[in-house]
């Protein structure tokens, strides 16, 4: 006798409409020409690389993008620093520019308050994709953190900006805020997150609570997925964190449970389908 779950896929959740953008784009191209150079991971969600590798994307990185001449490359939605375009029209690289429009009008944010000689604070993860192309505009001298602890015992500018990277929850910034002007600093915070993901945050708590157990589908490199899945597990303690249907457990489900699916912004809709076919086969 199988398990007989009652699995319910969130309709909210699946790829933000930078990835959509960028990986139509991509799609494209690739139809055209069969091939495509992709600067970095297109979303960090390894089965959709994959699935777009096997149509001929070819992922490279930035210490590799020098010795390209005259082919087309994509800046996935996350964007790219200067140096980036720089190195492309030396070397007579077509860029297929798919940079989110979130990003990339924080990205001209950044390079005013830069140009104006503000000093810039960037609330974001360490090395992410999006924090070094923000990074970029201010010739790399912002300041990024991605825990307001880092920055005790530091000494900081009587006045600055603050900035953050979009995929961030709104409610730790306006935290984050709070406790800096509270320490007496004068800062100037620009709230730039994605209204599509913050509200995600809202939205997937209420989704999390209806179900037994969640499941929250998420490549673990996708920084959002991490947020995301705190949420569910704050909401509901039963949420587990899988990448692909390989890592679900049986014996975490009970028969007759209901089930919620979730995942990432990065995460494609059929890989959810994907766990949620191999739940109903328990």
């Amino acid at each position: 006798m199988g398990y007989n779950l009652q699995v319910t896929i969130d309709k909210d959740s699946g790829f933000c409409f930078g990835v959509v953008y960028a990986i139509d784009m991509a799609e494209e191209i690739l139809e055209q020409d069969g091939y495509l150079y992709c600067l970095g991971d297109i979303v960090h969600n390894d089965e959709e690389v994959a699935r777009l590798k096997a149509k001929g994307l070819r992922i490279i990185g930035h210490d590799q993008l020098p010795a390209l001449k005259n082919e087309k490359v994509l800046i996935r939605a996350h964007g790219e620093a200067p140096d980036t375009y720089r190195i492309a029209l030396e070397n007579n690289i077509t860029l297929i520019d798919a940079s989110c429009p979130v990003v990339l009008k924080l990205q001209n944010r950044v390079k005013t308050s830069y140009d104006q000689q503000e000093k810039i604070f960037i609330y974001g993860k360490h090395g992410h994709a999006e924090v070094i192309g923000l990074q970029g505009q201010t010739n790399g001298e912002a300041v990024v953190f991605q825990d307001i602890a880092e920055l005790d015992g530091v000494e900081l500018p009587n006045s600055f900006t603050l900035y953050s990277q979009t995929t961030k929850s709104v409610d730790k910034f306006y935290a984050i805020k709070d406790e800096l002007l509270s320490r007496g600093y004068d800062v100037k915070a620009n709230d730039t997150i994605c209204r599509q993901v913050s509200n995600r945050y809202e939205d997937l708590g209420a989704f999390a609570v209806r179900f037994d157990k969640v499941v929250f589908v998420s490549g673990k490199k996708s920084s959002n997925g991490r947020v995301l899945y705190d949420v569910c597990l704050r909401s509901n303690p039963n949420s587990y964190f899988v990448s692909d249907p390989s890592e679900l457990r049986r014996e975490n489900f009970r028969p007759g449970e209901t089930v919620g699916v979730c995942g990432a912004t990065s995460t494609p809709m059929w890989l959810m389908e994907q766990v949620k076919a191999t739940l109903e086969g328990f």
